[in-house]
C-alpha cells in the first residue's frame, strides 16, 4: 500500500481534503477551493483551485478525472483529461473544467467537482535504436485494425 500525504492550504480548513465516497470508488473526489462562486459559460474553460498540495511516492501518479454526474448532467468536464500530476509536484492542486453544456453552470465553493485516482507509473528506460522489430500491423495508423 502506498501513502499519499495532503496538506490543506491556508484558508481552506472548510475544504474537505480528497476522498473516497465509498469503499469500493477507484477515485477521490476533489472539491473547488474558490473563494467565491463561479460561473462557467457554454464553451468556457476554468482552472479552480482545489486547496491543497500533496506529496506521493515516485512510483505513483495522480490523475484528474471528470466526475460522471457533472458530465452527463450539466456538460462539465476535465479538459487534458486525465490530468497528470507527477510524483514530484508540490503546489496547489488545480483542475480544469469545461463546460461542454448550453447553460451556464455555477461552481460553489465546496463543490465536488473531479475525481483523481492513483496509478502506479512502470519503471521505463528509452533505447534509441536504429531499427525497430516489424510487426503484422506494421505502421498502420488510425482506423488501420478496422474500426
Amino acid at each position: 500500500m502506498y501513502q499519499v500525504l495532503f496538506k490543506r492550504l491556508p484558508g481552506n480548513e472548510d475544504i474537505a481534503l480528497p476522498q473516497k465516497m465509498s469503499e469500493w470508488a477507484a477515485g477521490f473526489d476533489v472539491q473547488a477551493a474558490v473563494t467565491e462562486s463561479v460561473t462557467l459559460e457554454p464553451g468556457e474553460r476554468k482552472l479552480i483551485p482545489a486547496g491543497f498540495a500533496m506529496a506521493m511516492p515516485g512510483e505513483l501518479e495522480a490523475q484528474i478525472r471528470p466526475r460522471s454526474g457533472l458530465a452527463y448532467k450539466h456538460g462539465i468536464t476535465c479538459l487534458n483529461s486525465p490530468g497528470t500530476i507527477d510524483a514530484d509536484y508540490r503546489g496547489e492542486v488545480k483542475v480544469l473544467l469545461i463546460n461542454l453544456g448550453q447553460e451556464p453552470f455555477v461552481i460553489a465553493r465546496g463543490e465536488r467537482i473531479a475525481q483523481m485516482v492513483f496509478q502506479t507509473v512502470p519503471a521505463v528506460t528509452a533505447v534509441a535504436v536504429d531499427e525497430l522489430p516489424e510487426t503484422v500491423r506494421g505502421s498502420g495508423g488510425f482506423g488501420h485494425t478496422g474500426v
